[in-house]
Parts: C-alpha cells; structure tokens; sequence
C-alpha cells in the first residue's frame, strides 16, 4: 500500500504525528487515575504486611563497621530498635571480614561493611556508600596537594594490615599502577594510623570516612587528593541471599539517611574537593 507514496511524503507525515502530542482521553484519564490508586493501595498493604512481619521478629544480629561508631551506629541503634519493637537486637562492632564471615556462619543477620575484592557466593548486597581513598600527612608538610610520589619520601608509608580489607584493596590498586612504596610499619587501627600521622612519623592512604573517626587528630592532619590515579572503596549492607529481606530493605533507607547527614555533608563540607567521590550510592 505504500508503494505509491513517496520518501518526502512518508517524513512529513511521521513529522507531523510526532509535533502532535498524544493525550489521554476523558475515559483515559479516568482509568489512569483508578489504577494509580490501586498501586497506591498495593504498596501501602506491602509495606503493612513488612512491618507487620517486622514487628514479630524475636531477635536480630548485625553486624557494622568499626568506622560507623561513633556517629552512625548508634543513631542506627535507637532508629531499629524504635521499629523492631519486641526485638533482642544485637550489634557488635567488627572488621570487614569479620562481619562477611559471619553472616556466611550465620553468627550475624545482617552486615554493613567494605566490599572485599571478591564477593563470597550466596551473599547479597545493597551498596551504600562510595568512600574515596585520599592522601593523610602531618600538617604543614605540604602547603598545596603534592603532584607526585617522589614527594612523598621526606617521611615513611604506613601501611595497613593485610588481613584488613583496606589494606588488601591499597596494596592491589599499588600493584596495578607499579608502585612500590617504602615502609616497614603496619598498623591494624585506623585511631593509631592517624595518631602517627598527626606526630609526623610518617603518610597513609585513608578515606574520609577514617579521617572523621580520628576526630581527635584531625587539627593535626592534612588531607589532599593521591597524587597517582584515584580510587575508591564501597561500603555496603550485605545479607544472606535468601527470601524476606524487608528488614535489609529497612535498615539500608534507614543508614543512607545517617550516611548523608553524618559523613558525607560533614566530610564534604570540611574537604570540599572530596565532593565528587564521596557519595551516597543508589539503591
């Protein structure tokens, strides 16, 4: 049928079409708004039923990062325990792998920590925050960020732990990029590494998220961006990869709330080129 119908002919008429915009009709309109309100009524009879099963929860063990404690953890605390009402909640405090490894043992329900490099199977995850690695030196050492690593030989590298997850994920993206840095201390604390730092007995690679814990250290410490190409490392809440995770759910919208007030506009706002890197990540 097209066939007598020329190229031009056919554009115009597309162009047309497309300059008119589609409208819902009158009974349209009404269908729309009746089915909005059923999804409304949907989610709403969902989230009775999560809370619901919530409320019936005997006990709960969490497990979070040693980063999150003097600020988050125990706003998380008071906000769970306003929810799970006739809940035993328990939270300890834990590395990393500590918190991964219990989750798979089942010693914890539920765990906020960095993403190790590898992923143990039958977790699943729900990313929370992007945390950059930046450059930690003595105050005054610098007067503006250092372009390159040679500048960093005046003082030694303090290195991190092996076993932590920081320090494994530092000395691989080391490697990838090449560089070998001198230091023969490691240090297992994140208060000790700035407490060394803020003595001047030598630099670290650490995140802003470390450098608000060490608050006590933070007038005696400087922050720039690394002088080498930047990454970063993702905290995240991590559960069993099994059916029913509304407390997961719950507990996640509840951390990027706290996140957002209490690290990312603080750490944002005394380290205003951190911005980019620094965020709140999406569910």
């Amino acid at each position: 049928p097209f066939r007598d119908v020329s190229r031009e002919a056919l554009l115009e008429g597309v162009i047309q079409n497309m300059a008119t915009p589609l409208e819902l009709t009158q009974a349209g309109r009404s269908y729309h708004d009746h089915v909005r309100g059923a999804l409304r009524l949907l989610r709403q009879g969902a989230a009775e039923l999560a809370l619901a099963d919530l409320t019936r929860m005997r006990s709960l063990r969490l497990g979070i990062i040693d980063d999150f404690d003097a600020d988050v953890t125990p706003r998380l605390t008071l906000a769970l325990a306003g929810v799970l009402t006739n809940c035993d909640l328990t939270l300890m405090t834990q590395p990393s792998h500590a918190i991964l490894e219990g989750i798979a043992d089942r010693s914890f329900d539920v765990g906020i920590a960095a993403r190790p490099l590898d992923l143990p199977a039958g977790l699943a995850e729900r990313a929370l925050l992007r945390d950059p690695f930046v450059l930690a030196v003595p105050r005054g050492l610098f007067s503006t960020a250092p372009d390159n690593i040679a500048a960093l030989v005046k003082l030694p590298y303090l290195r991190h732990a092996p076993d932590q997850f920081i320090g494994r994920q530092i000395a691989a993206h080391l490697a990838r990029l090449k560089l070998a840095l001198p230091g023969r201390i490691v240090i297992d604390s994140n208060q000790a590494m700035f407490g060394m730092v803020a003595a001047g007995a030598g630099w670290a690679i650490t995140t802003p998220l470390g450098w608000l814990r060490a608050r006590r250290m933070q007038g005696q410490v400087d922050l720039f961006p690394l002088p080498f190409a930047a990454f970063s490392r993702t905290v995240s809440l991590f559960h069993r990869a099994e059916p029913g995770d509304e407390i997961a759910a719950i507990i996640s919208a509840t951390l990027r709330s706290l996140l957002r007030t209490h690290v990312v506009e603080p750490a944002t706002e005394a380290l205003p080129w951190a911005a980019p890197g620094l965020m709140i990540l999406p569910d």
